[in-house]
């Protein structure tokens, strides 16, 4: 599924904003370490013990993530002159191969427990403690939803997609813990842990896809595309545009593209048109790093313009009949 555009908001108030929920992040984390810890020396419940790794897991995670969009975050320097953007997919990386590890430890210790079975113990303070938990993680993934609504950031989705797997993972914990200590079967805590596994790993492979396609530059969704196409041909001195391409740097869109116009105007005047048509996309996208370059109408090398008269959704380009342009998105 494709993630919506965040809506408009300017780069320093969404790198503030996830600098904000990081933060709760890793508090959070540290609370449920605790909290589960306990609850595993009440208990000896194996379905805890499987919560209790993952969330160790989810605070080296969300540290990760607390250290990579302050890095992002940073501007461009000699060496990175598109910025640090690319550092929150690394993150999502590392997020998606510590959940991973987790998946597989707690699978394994699921499967040696369905084989030797142990009692749960104190059942009544370990329920209570589950239920504290979902009712925390619940909690911050409504606030990192809320986050990336204004940001769009691929480090705080990968966090928020590991507890929201958590927030699941736990109402099965709840389950095995219940069916261990109160109904005398301890198979079915064990069961749990193998079923919080499963997820855990499904969860991981949507995160590290998310980090794949920031990584591998894959273009931002059609409707986006769509919209920046229709707010630059809003200029009637724009005849078209061609070579259009956008890519996702961090919480930075970077758009490139050309922009048929007039052969006979000055420099000064088709700069003007080019400056305005930024202004338009900008307006809708204020995080956006835009690259336009004016051809003169009637002499573009490349694939044939979209029109100003073409519906707003962008045609696929027909094959090139010449040499690609070189440049950062080829």
């Amino acid at each position: 599924m494709t993630t919506p555009a965040p809506a408009p908001a300017s780069l320093d108030d969404a790198h503030l904003a996830t600098r904000r929920i990081t933060r709760l992040s890793v508090g959070v984390a540290v609370v449920l370490i605790a909290m589960k810890a306990f609850a595993l020396g009440a208990s000896g419940s194996v379905s805890i013990l499987a919560t209790l790794a993952d969330s160790v897991l989810d605070l080296a995670a969300s540290l990760t993530t607390f250290f990579a969009v302050r890095w992002a975050a940073a501007p461009a320097d000699e060496n990175h002159r598109y910025g640090h953007g690319k550092g929150e997919a690394l993150s999502a990386l590392v997020q998606a191969g510590l959940v991973f590890a987790s998946a597989i430890f707690i699978a394994w210790e699921g499967v040696q427990r369905i084989f030797d079975p142990r009692p749960v113990t104190a059942g009544a303070w370990a329920s209570g403690i589950v239920v504290a938990t979902i009712v925390i993680t619940a909690w911050l993934v409504w606030m990192q939803t809320q986050t990336l609504k204004k940001t769009g950031s691929v480090a705080v989705a990968g966090d928020r997609a590991h507890y929201a797997a958590d927030l699941a993972a736990n109402v099965v914990v709840l389950i095995g813990v219940i069916s261990g200590a109160f109904l005398g079967a301890p198979g079915l805590d064990a069961a749990a842990g193998i079923v919080v596994a499963v997820w855990l790993f499904w969860g991981a492979t949507g995160m590290l896809k998310a980090a794949a396609d920031h990584l591998l530059d894959r273009a931002v969704p059609e409707a986006d595309r769509a919209a920046i196409t229709k707010a630059v041909l809003a200029d009637p001195q724009v005849f078209g545009v061609h070579q259009l391409r956008t890519r996702m740097s961090g919480q930075v869109m970077m758009v490139q593209m050309h922009v048929d116009l007039d052969a006979h105007q000055t420099l000064d005047a088709a700069h003007a048109i080019v400056v305005a048509a930024e202004n338009r996309v900008m307006a809708q996208y204020p995080a956006a790093d835009i690259l336009i370059h004016a051809d003169p109408r009637g002499h573009a090398r490349s694939q044939p313009a979209i029109p100003a008269a073409a519906p707003a959704e962008p045609q696929a380009a027909p094959a090139q009949t010449g040499p690609a342009p070189k440049g950062p998105w080829s």
